[in-house]
C-alpha cells in the first residue's frame, strides 16, 4: 500500500448515508455526523468494529472468545497438531497459544494427546464436544456474516471480496 504523501489529504467518504444504532432497530432517523466526512481508515475500523460485536455475540452461547473459536477452526481443518503448529496457524506466540489451549482443555473442548511420532512431544486435538461446539460455531458465523453482508447486493459483495483480498497481506 503506498504511503500517504504529505500535504495530500486522506480519503474520505460520506457518513450521511449511514443509519444509526436506533434506525438498525426500527428507529427513525440518520446519524447526525460529527463531522461532514469520515477518512476511509475511519469507515473501515467502525465496520471491523461492527464485525467484533457481531463474532463476540455469534460466540457468546459457547463461551469461547474469537481466539478460541479459531483454534478450533484450526483444529477442524487440520486434525491434531503440536501446539507449536497451532501457534503458527494462529499467528501467535507459543505462549499464548499454551493459554488458548488451556482454557479450551478445561472447557472439555480439546485434549492433548501423546503425539505418535515424538514420544517426547504432544498434539491438541478436539473431543466430541469441540467438534460439535465448532461446528455450532461455523454454522453460527456463517449465519451472522450472511445477515451482515445481505445488505450489499452480489456485485457489491463480488467488489469488496476482490478489494479485501488485495488489501490481505
Amino acid at each position: 500500500m503506498a504511503a500517504e504523501q504529505p500535504g495530500s489529504e486522506p480519503a474520505r467518504v460520506s457518513r450521511l448515508d449511514r443509519p444509526n444504532a436506533a434506525s438498525r432497530q426500527g428507529g427513525a432517523g440518520l446519524d447526525q455526523p460529527r463531522e461532514a466526512e469520515e477518512t476511509l481508515a475511519d469507515a473501515f475500523r467502525a465496520v471491523s468494529r461492527q464485525l467484533r460485536h457481531q463474532t463476540q455475540q455469534a460466540l457468546a452461547p459457547w463461551d469461547v472468545t474469537p481466539s478460541q473459536a479459531r483454534a478450533l477452526g484450526v483444529l477442524t481443518r487440520h486434525g491434531p497438531v503440536r501446539l507449536g503448529t497451532l501457534s503458527e496457524h494462529l499467528r501467535i506466540a507459543p505462549r499464548s497459544a499454551t493459554e488458548v489451549v488451556d482454557s479450551l482443555a478445561a472447557a472439555g473442548l480439546v485434549e492433548r494427546r501423546p503425539d505418535p511420532d515424538d514420544r517426547r512431544a504432544t498434539r491438541v486435538a478436539l473431543t466430541s464436544r469441540g467438534g460439535e461446539a465448532a461446528a455450532g460455531i461455523r454454522a453460527a458465523r456463517a449465519a451472522e456474516a450472511d445477515d451482515f453482508f445481505a445488505r450489499l447486493d452480489e456485485d457489491d459483495r463480488t467488489v469488496l471480496a476482490r478489494i479485501l483480498t488485495k488489501l490481505r497481506v
